[in-house]
């Protein structure tokens, strides 16, 4: 038999996930993080970011708001604390 590709699924129809306007905010987001130019949170009173992790995602809302094709975040699932 020869093989066969086999179609992902559905939900991933639609090629790339992110766009390339995305990319590009998140690659100047980790260069001024590198920098030690990216800060976090609103005006002048968050501090400087270390994580790479919290410097992506810093990178992407910037790309939301800008109206990329970024995907919306997900959202924790509820824990069931009830006291």
């Amino acid at each position: 038999m020869a093989t066969a590709k086999r179609k992902s699924s559905s939900k991933r129809s639609s090629g790339r996930r992110y766009g390339k306007s995305a990319s590009k905010r998140v690659e100047s987001a980790m260069r001024r993080r590198k920098k030690g130019t990216l800060k976090s949170g609103r005006g002048g009173k968050g501090g400087t970011v270390k994580s790479r992790k919290q410097a992506i995602a810093i990178g992407l809302s910037e790309a939301r708001k800008k109206g990329a094709k970024v995907p919306r975040k997900r959202t924790g699932k509820r824990s069931a604390r009830k006291k």
